[in-house]
């Protein structure tokens, strides 16, 4: 089978000429040590996209293992997020960026910045993506965009946003939580981002391993030799997302990454589409489109 993509692909993000690598990898719940070990494996087996956010507390640790990697900052893409506003535009901006000097310096940027989360409300949500066009306006952040924003959230922002569409939307929860992976697809907004050129991010698209013993996903993996994992991965890559598996542990970490020697065939794709249950297949929660 011939395999489309590589592990040094790049997705281009709306009006923008910035690029996001195809395959991200996730801190989530990693502190201290562990978090600069794990990020110091995921770039040396490949990985160029790091996925971070404040409410991570782990900021400080992936600038450390970027800074250590010997890597020129140029080859590595880094995602940070904000939860939520801090009580001014001022106090906002600040909290930001806090974020930018705690991965690149006080001279530093990040890639990509994201409002963490929608529950903040229509006047804070406002607030986070007006300080969030600053950042990018000063040039300490190459692109912005969201996660966890429905349809309605989209279509709120335009009554006010300078830099619409959002150059990503990554589906996922307040609590970190993924929810986009075959058993939950999340077809409504993942089709509104698709019409308007917004990349679709997939924060731990391995369903937090709870899937791992279906009978349709082992059965697949079976087939073309691989872990359940990897196939989950390259599900996401050939919908035309950018999944972020996230693991401390070195041999799944290389492993996650190695998914770009086989293709899933339509057919098969189709199978795993069949396991969609909607808003039931969401770990804890969906997203909210109206």
């Amino acid at each position: 089978m011939s395999a489309k993509y590589t592990i040094t692909d790049l997705v281009s993000l709306p009006n923008s000429d910035v690029k996001i690598p195809r395959l991200g990898f996730g801190v989530y719940r990693a502190h201290g040590d562990k978090c600069f070990t794990s990020v110091q494996h995921a770039l040396k087996v490949g990985y160029r996209h790091i996925d971070t956010a404040q409410f991570y507390q782990n900021e400080n640790e992936v600038g450390e293992a970027l800074r250590k990697s010997g890597l020129p900052r140029s080859e590595v893409f880094v995602t940070t997020k904000i939860m939520s506003p801090g009580g001014s535009p001022e106090a906002t901006y600040e909290k930001i960026l806090e974020s930018v000097e705690k991965i690149g310096g006080k001279d530093g940027y990040v890639d990509l910045f994201l409002i963490h989360s929608s529950s903040s409300g229509a006047a804070g949500r406002k607030e986070l993506w007006q300080a969030l066009e600053r950042l990018l306006e000063e040039g300490k952040t190459k692109s912005i965009g969201v996660s966890n924003y429905g349809v309605k959230h989209m279509e709120e922002m335009k009554a006010y946003a300078k830099v619409w569409p959002p150059h990503v939307n990554q589906i996922e929860l307040i609590s970190g939580t993924a929810q986009l992976h075959p058993w939950s697809q999340q077809r409504v907004i993942v089709d509104y981002c698709k019409k308007h050129g917004i990349v679709v991010e997939a924060y731990s698209p391995l369903v937090r391993n709870y899937k791992a013993n279906d009978p349709t996903l082992v059965e697949l993996a079976q087939k073309y030799g691989k872990t359940t994992a990897q196939i989950l991965v390259r599900y996401a890559i050939q919908k035309g997302w950018v999944p972020l598996p996230k693991s401390e542990d070195p041999g799944r970490i290389a492993a996650n990454a190695d998914v770009f020697d086989f293709e899933i065939s339509a057919d098969d794709l189709a199978v795993l589409d069949g396991l969609d249950q909607g808003s039931a297949g969401a770990i804890v929660e969906a997203v909210v489109n109206e």
